[in-house]
């Protein structure tokens, strides 16, 4: 799962915004489909900045995590790097490309989840509503336990005093 954090939510919940108030949406563009609209948002990068760094190298995103190079020095490879520092997986970006992640879908109710198309705005939206929900609710997780281990520590600390 990705290393979530305030600012990873944050531009997930800024991509759904934008896709739900008519940002431009196109699967085959590789600055405006599902890892494209979530790219502008990591990178600040527009969608023909985007698009211009892939047509850089060859293949669509699931072809250019696969060749991810890190010391390349290609822009693609660059702001791949930016998404990962962000606190995503490469399987993740691969997994979102296609919406594919059985992490996510298995928050999804299975009416929804068979009928999900990969290259369909209100199921991208879809998609990463449900995955904003399961990275909140690491989040939320991770926020607990260290309140548990500050609580054990003092608690500990008044014991052994």
């Amino acid at each position: 799962m990705a290393k979530v954090s305030a600012e990873l939510i944050a531009a997930f919940r800024k991509t759904i915004f934008k896709l739900k108030n008519n940002a431009p949406y196109q699967w085959g563009h590789m600055g405006a489909c599902n890892c494209g609209n979530l790219a502008q948002q990591i990178t600040q990068l527009s969608k023909a900045e985007i698009h211009q760094y892939a047509m850089e190298k060859h293949g669509d995103w699931n072809d250019q995590l696969i060749d991810y190079c890190p010391t390349s020095g290609y822009p693609m490879d660059l702001m791949i790097s930016k998404m990962l520092e962000a606190g995503l997986t490469i399987d993740e970006l691969k997994h979102l490309e296609k919406l594919s992640d059985p992490k996510v879908l298995s928050h999804i109710p299975t009416e929804k989840r068979l009928l999900i198309k990969k290259n369909n705005k209100e199921d991208v939206i879809l998609y990463l509503e449900t995955w904003t929900l399961v990275l909140e609710n690491e989040w939320l997780k991770q926020f607990d336990q260290k309140l548990m281990e500050i609580e054990e520590k003092n608690i500990s600390s008044k014991v052994f005093a």
